[in-house]
């Protein structure tokens, strides 16, 4: 029960996912967050970096997929931009629009990762649909809404704790 909340992987930015350390990894397909993993909450587009990242993801052959609780206009614009496919209203933490993703798109369960950077939604979604998980850093996370912010003192409170388990 406990292993819902504990990411296979943490790192800063998703900018630490190059494509080798992927392939490294086993994975080949990636389902990706945006607010606050790709892009801050309150921006329209995303940074230079950020589409550069995708860009290589493709060019090395791992597939992207945007999986969001946001509105379908609102992820549509950021998944154009990229030219991938996106899943909105994910409901996340639950399991089956990132299950119908990879299915719909091909994606093979065992290599593939769920990209996010809440515990609470990202990774419990992606445990949950059998996926590994990686948590990143949030970006601007005082720019969230309520209903996301009120989360986050527990979400500290568990890292911290898992911290200091894995420390020697």
């Amino acid at each position: 029960m406990f292993r819902l909340f504990v990411p296979d992987l943490r790192v800063d930015s998703v900018l630490d996912l190059d494509p080798q350390r992927l392939h490294a990894m086993g994975l080949d397909h990636l389902l990706v967050d945006v607010d606050c993993t790709l892009k801050r909450y309150t921006a329209d587009v995303l940074p230079c970096e950020m589409v550069a990242w995708i860009e290589r993801l493709g060019a090395a052959g791992i597939g992207v997929c945007l999986v969001s609780n946001g509105l379908p206009q609102r992820i549509n614009r950021v998944a154009e931009r990229l030219g991938v496919p996106f899943v909105s209203k994910a409901l996340k933490p639950l399991p089956f629009r990132c299950r119908a993703a990879i299915q719909r798109l091909g994606f093979a369960r065992k290599r593939t990762a769920m990209v996010g950077d809440q515990v609470f939604a990202d990774v419990m979604a992606g445990r949950l649909a059998g996926l590994a998980t990686i948590l990143v850093r949030p970006m601007h996370p005082e720019e969230e809404p309520w209903f996301t912010r009120i989360k986050r003192p527990l979400e500290r409170l568990l890292l911290r704790w898992l911290d200091r388990r894995q420390r020697p």
